[in-house]
C-alpha cells in the first residue's frame, strides 16, 4: 500500500471548504495511534480531516469523532436498553439532546435494501441503502429521495486494483455535513463489521 503523508490543516473548516461540489473523502479503517482501533480520514488534497482513536481494550459503545488536531466534533454512543441496534450522536462530548439517532433495520417485512434509518426526534430523515460490507451503500434523504452521501470502494491509481475493504471513499453531497456523513459511516461500521 502506498504510504500516506498527510498535511495538517489549521481547522476543520479549512480542510473542507464550503462549496456546492461534493466532498470526496478517503476513509482508512486504521488509527494513527499505535495499539488503537479507529479511522483516519483524508480530503482529496491529502489533508487529514477526521480521526477516531479507540484503544483496543476500551468499550466500542462510546466513540468520538475528532478533527485533525484531536478536538472532539461528535460523540457517538450506543443506546442502552433499546430495541435493536440504535445509536445516538451528540455535539462534541455532550451527553444531552442528541443531534440525531440511527437505528439498524432488523425487520424482514420492510425494504430489504435498507440498512438503517436516521431520525431526529422520531422523524425519519435519511435511509441507508446497499451493503456496507461490500462498501457500496448510499444515504438517501427520504423527503426528496435524493442521495446525500455514498460509500464506495476506492481503486488504486496504479495497476487498477482495489485497496480492499479497509480503505474506501465517502462522497458527501453539499446538502449534508461531512462530519455527519462520517458519523453515519462509523455507525454502519459498528452495525455491520464483523470483529
Amino acid at each position: 500500500m502506498t504510504k500516506v503523508h498527510p498535511k495538517f490543516p489549521n481547522t476543520y473548516e479549512e480542510s473542507l471548504c464550503d462549496s456546492k461540489a461534493a466532498v470526496v473523502l478517503t476513509v482508512w479503517r486504521k488509527s494513527l495511534l499505535f495499539n488503537c482501533d479507529g479511522f483516519t480520514v483524508y480530503n482529496s488534497n491529502g489533508n487529514l480531516v477526521f480521526r477516531v482513536d479507540n484503544y483496543m481494550n476500551s468499550p466500542k459503545d462510546n466513540i468520538v469523532l475528532m478533527d485533525a488536531s484531536g478536538l472532539p466534533l461528535l460523540s457517538i454512543r450506543r443506546k442502552k436498553l433499546s430495541m435493536g441496534d440504535c445509536w445516538a450522536v451528540y455535539d462534541g462530548e455532550t451527553q444531552r439532546d442528541p443531534i440525531f439517532t440511527a437505528k439498524k433495520n432488523v425487520s424482514i417485512l420492510t425494504n430489504k435494501r435498507s440498512l438503517a434509518w436516521v431520525s431526529v426526534k422520531k422523524t425519519i430523515l435519511y435511509e441507508v441503502e446497499g451493503s456496507y460490507g461490500q462498501k457500496s451503500c448510499k444515504i438517501v434523504d427520504v423527503r426528496n429521495k435524493k442521495k446525500t452521501a455514498e460509500i464506495k470502494r476506492k481503486d488504486a491509481m496504479v495497476g487498477g486494483g482495489s485497496f480492499g475493504k479497509d480503505v474506501f471513499k465517502l462522497i458527501v453531497e453539499s446538502d449534508m455535513e461531512p462530519r455527519v456523513a462520517m458519523a453515519l459511516t462509523i455507525i454502519l461500521d459498528q452495525m455491520f463489521r464483523s470483529y
